[in-house]
């Protein structure tokens, strides 16, 4: 958030582990009580602006996965070069998910995403109890804010879990009990329907970060998506609890409920709220554009964080970097300038494999040759070169030729000592229109859907696509997902809504390409397995298990069956 947040920090964080207090005669002054926060409308509104650290915890593609792991990196798009547990967990799922279990879920959120939930029905009861804000409007707003982040939990438990605990007040879990999974979609859509009909369209700049009836409305398109895609595609073929999964026969409607969210917010950029950004590259680099719709903001020094240390080329950051680098198979995903599809058997092409390629393919990944910080990346030899994978247990190097350039800051010339501030963006406008066209093209509004695609190509400098079918259609949507979105924490997630993770990720190894100077001067790149050994998905983990302690503790919790 803005520094006028940050300093309050200390303040947050007492208010943040209220607890449902005792009435007493008298206002203790030695401690935080009701009185204290819900009855003055300023703590009040410093206590929910501490809830937007739930942005935090999954900024830049992250999740509670060892380390903050990236989970792209659980699939065909980014390969972590650790083989140790924390920064190499997600290569530990990706080969083992029996590594999943109930004792030991891997993916860690129900805990901390429940203390969140209770924080934020804190708000609301409390709000709504001492009658904190004088007039509707501003209690409605400020109502719709809480429910906003409130949804934002709920959205990451639901697509981990499916069924979950559904809580309106400021009680704990204990004592009850799951909820069916398209019961927690509704639930999520309620509070975003609120939210949208109540946040405002724009934030001052002293109030950027914060959510609006935008961002609203792109979290409520794409929690409608995910909700149709479990209709059409689980049909109960991968779980018998009686609480997951969402009926077939919703899932039309619910396609339609995610195009009618993102129209929405397509709407409003004729009313000059969003638009893509000319360039690519920029929607990285500069902070609150108008293609970012919801992100978090970091500010030096009082809030940084490690992407620049952990993400850079090595010989940028001494000791570190590397953590995680783009594969061959999101290398080779990226099409030519002129929209042709890039092939290594194609001569030409692969005598100069980065030369040429479309706008987005610069802006995602660094190559050998690349011109990065003043110097020329040498990713064969040297601080920056290739390593095989498992040569050493966290060689903070590339293990496929490559190395991540979306989100890096070129100008950090020491990420040790300056941290990095770079922006992370939740949602933007990009997404939004990918959202739509597959809405679209389940609805059967094939030219629409190939409008939307093709806003994002013609950014890019490509030629539209010429997809007919909703298969044709489909496999667009998904390659533009790919390369639009890669790195950003959306692959994996589409892979498991699709339910197609075991079809595209069992007994897969990804690839990279080593380069190999020859001494005329040019360079051979040699494909290399950057896995040395298969991944596998197992099917049952389309479902997370709930921690065995929850089970434990809540009487009237069931654990998901299968697990």
């Amino acid at each position: 958030m803005k520094l006028p947040f940050i300093r309050l920090a200390l303040l947050l964080g007492l208010l943040t582990g209220l607890l449902e207090s005792c009435k007493l005669d008298v206002t203790p002054r030695d401690r935080y009580t009701d009185v204290t926060v819900w009855a003055n409308e300023n703590n009040a509104k410093l206590y929910l602006l501490d809830q937007y650290a739930v942005l935090n915890d999954f900024a830049f593609g992250t999740m509670p996965l060892g380390y903050a792991n990236n989970t792209d990196a659980l699939t065909d798009l980014i390969k972590n070069t650790s083989i140790s547990s924390g920064s190499g967990t997600a290569n530990m799922v990706a080969f083992n998910p029996s590594s999943i279990t109930a004792a030991n879920p891997t993916f860690s959120y129900w805990t901390q995403g429940y203390q969140r939930i209770f924080a934020i029905n804190n708000f609301l009861s409390g709000t709504n109890q001492y009658q904190t804000f004088s007039d509707s409007t501003t209690r409605n707003a400020y109502q719709a804010e809480a429910r906003f982040l409130r949804a934002y939990v709920y959205f990451w438990l639901v697509k981990l879990h499916g069924s979950v605990i559904l809580l309106e007040k400021p009680i704990t879990e204990n004592n009850n009990p799951r909820s069916s999974e398209d019961e927690c979609w509704n639930f999520i859509a309620r509070d975003l329907s609120f939210a949208a009909q109540h946040l405002p369209e724009t934030r001052s700049a002293a109030d950027l970060g914060r959510a609006t009836r935008g961002a609203a409305y792109a979290l409520l398109a794409r929690s409608w998506l995910y909700a149709a895609s479990i209709a059409e595609y689980d049909k109960k073929q991968y779980n018998s609890d009686p609480l997951t999964g969402v009926p077939s026969t919703k899932a039309a409607s619910y396609y339609q409920n995610a195009a009618a969210a993102a129209q929405a917010v397509v709407d409003l950029e004729s009313k000059g709220v969003y638009q893509l950004l000319p360039q690519f590259s920029s929607v990285f680099s500069t902070k609150n554009n108008k293609e970012m719709i919801l992100g978090f903001n970091y500010v030096r020094p009082a809030l940084t964080h490690t992407f620049d240390r952990d993400y850079a080329p090595p010989a940028d950051v001494p000791g570190q970097g590397g953590k995680g680098v783009p594969t061959a198979e999101l290398s080779d995903a990226y099409e030519m300038a002129d929209g042709r599809p890039f092939s290594w058997a194609d001569p030409a092409m692969a005598a100069r494999p980065y030369q040429g390629r479309e706008p987005r393919f610069y802006g995602t990944i660094l190559t050998h040759g690349a011109t990065w910080k003043n110097r020329v990346l040498n990713t064969a030899t040297g601080t920056d070169g290739y390593i095989d994978y498992g040569s050493q247990a966290d060689p903070k190097r590339t293990v496929t030729g490559y190395y991540l350039r979306k989100y890096l800051d070129s100008t950090n010339v020491d990420p040790l000592r300056n941290a990095s501030e770079q922006q992370s963006i939740e949602l933007r406008y990009a997404e939004v229109l990918l959202i739509h066209a597959e809405a679209l093209t389940k609805t059967g509004q094939y030219e629409k859907a190939r409008q939307m695609i093709d806003k994002l190509r013609r950014r890019a400098g490509l030629p539209g696509v010429k997809a007919t079918s909703p298969s044709e259609l489909m496999a667009a949507i998904e390659h533009e997902r790919i390369v639009e979105l890669a790195f950003e924490g959306h692959r994996y997630w589409d892979l498991k809504r699709w339910r197609k993770a075991h079809l595209v990720l069992n007994n897969l190894r990804v690839h990279g390409h080593r380069p190999l100077p020859k001494a005329d001067g040019s360079v051979r790149y040699e494909v290399v397995d950057s896995d040395k050994q298969d991944r596998f998905f197992a099917p049952i983990t389309y479902y997370i298990p709930l921690p065995m302690a929850e089970i434990i503790n809540n009487p009237a919790l069931t654990q998901i069956q299968g697990w």
